[in-house]
């Protein structure tokens, strides 16, 4: 078993290595341009319904399409960044996503956006792959809570600039304008990577093979798992397609273990989940981030229809969980370093449970600072819980195997994302289609303000309970006492 991290310098090739901060700024960038992406164009989706004329059933595939193929491929794109070097990977993927960003602002139909946004999404996770690993390679130990806690802000600003800008460009231009911008950004920073990064420990490769059979049941396995969560309600959970891809996702599952125990390199090392302060961290994020996706799939619902907040409005309250994201990372991030991420996590993800019960007390008549400071106790305990949850994970493995380890990281946030959206889904619809007699809510109407509120409250106290469950396995993970002494020493 791994108990001890090992030193990022083993595996530092020859050359003169470029400054740590050079690295963070290319980091950040692609981090930027992933998740700006991904909350710029849900803004969109109504504008890309009408123009092309589609129902809201295939401009959800616009959005959905991105999500399944950057989660099913995470791991897979880890595990080549340690066969043939995070710098090649990271800069390719860059290339791809502003390659698949201009697919998508030429798209003249439905089908072809849906399949410029798969080119995109392969971009997009080759960068995520990538990016806590270079993190983790480039700062020593001491430093990575507070470079990681950096990059939570620069995730943050992602999220929080998407909608402002969305609605600028939507306003201004085209919706055309939300992917042709990352043409010139990702295409500069690919060029800046591939040369600055070149002889760097980005350029560390191995002489291993790429286990191909794993690669694609894992995304079998994953894509069908999510398609299942994601469409049960709306198609049955006892349906045909929903139990065909349940039984694909079980037997691509059962396939994949076996075929990995037999493969030299595989891509799936299960002796990475045999490392307490790695496997007890992903599960922990899995869960917290499922909770903090129900707040914020179901909140925007609630703002504009039974509050009665204009759109605008609704999107600049919502922005208050990730402005707390972005001011307070960084200083758990930095005193992680200091103090290990045990009662962090444990504090951050009881914050989070406290905030969510808490919107689940609120009154389809609450007021603005009523709303605000819970959605702000929400982002303070995310930015609490983040980034030492993510240092602890990348500093229990071994260097060679950060890439998977990194792609491992961003499957946990991507699944936890999906299941937070389609549990939260879920127990909603099929609470307001109960107290309303078999209704849908497609039109809100105040009549069925009751039933909303009800189904509302129900749902985030759904969340409450996942997210409790998340606080005990903070807890369970236990101290770092070998990275505290290491650092004494």
């Amino acid at each position: 078993m791994i108990t001890t991290p090992l030193n990022s310098e083993e595996l530092v090739p020859s050359g003169r290595p470029p400054g740590r901060w050079q690295v963070f700024f290319l980091v950040a960038v692609g981090i930027f341009m992933a998740t700006l992406d991904g909350s710029i164009v849900n803004i969109a989706v109504t504008t890309i319904m009408k123009e092309l004329n589609v129902s809201v059933g295939a401009v959800q595939w616009v959005v959905m399409i991105y999500l399944l193929t950057v989660t099913s491929l995470l791991l897979s794109f880890g595990r080549l960044s340690d066969i043939h070097g995070r710098r090649l990977v990271y800069s390719f993927g860059l290339v791809l996503f502003s390659v698949g960003s201009l697919l998508c602002g030429l798209a003249g139909n439905i089908g072809w956006l849906i399949g410029a946004r798969l080119f995109q999404g392969l971009g997009a996770a080759m960068i995520m792959a990538c990016t806590p690993a270079l993190i983790v390679d480039t700062f020593p130990p001491a430093e990575r809570g507070r470079a990681l806690g950096l990059i939570g802000s620069v995730v943050a600003s992602g999220l929080t600039t998407g909608p402002v800008l969305g609605g600028l460009l939507l306003h201004y231009f085209s919706w055309r304008a939300i992917f042709l911008i990352n043409i010139p950004i990702g295409l500069v920073t690919a060029g800046l990577v591939y040369y600055i990064l070149k002889g760097s420990q980005a350029d560390s490769s191995r002489p291993e093979t790429f286990d191909w059979p794993g690669a694609i049941l894992l995304a079998l396995c994953l894509g069908s798992l999510l398609l299942s969560v994601t469409h049960g309600h709306q198609w049955g959970y006892f349906s045909s397609p929903i139990l065909l891809l349940a039984g694909l996702s079980l037997v691509s599952a059962a396939v994949l273990v076996l075929v990995e125990r037999k493969t030299v390199h595989p891509i799936l090392d299960g002796s990475l989940f045999s490392i307490r302060l790695f496997a007890l961290p992903i599960l922990a994020a899995i869960i917290i981030f499922a909770g903090l996706f129900s707040l914020v799939f179901l909140m925007p619902f609630y703002l504009i229809n039974p509050a009665g907040f204009p759109v605008d409005k609704a999107g600049y309250m919502m922005a208050t969980i990730f402005v707390f994201l972005f001011v307070i990372s960084p200083i758990s991030g930095a005193l992680s370093d200091r103090i290990g991420s045990r009662l962090l996590c444990t504090m951050g993800s009881g914050i989070v449970a406290l905030a969510l019960y808490l919107l689940s007390l609120l009154s389809a008549g609450a007021s603005v600072f009523d709303i605000i400071w819970r959605l702000a106790l929400a982002g303070i305990g995310m930015a609490v819980f983040i980034p030492p949850n993510s240092a602890t994970a990348m500093n229990n493995v071994p260097p060679h195997r950060r890439g998977v380890a990194s792609g491992t990281v961003a499957a946990a946030r991507n699944l936890g994302m999906v299941l937070g959206v389609a549990l939260s889904g879920a127990v909603f619809n099929s609470t307001f289609y109960r107290l309303s007699g078999g209704e849908h809510l497609k039109i809100y109407r105040p009549d069925l303000e009751p039933m909303f509120m009800e189904a509302f409250h129900t749902a985030m106290t759904g969340a409450v309970v996942i997210v409790l469950v998340g606080v005990v396995i903070s807890y369970l993970r236990g101290p770092e006492v070998q990275m505290m002494q290491a650092k004494v020493k």
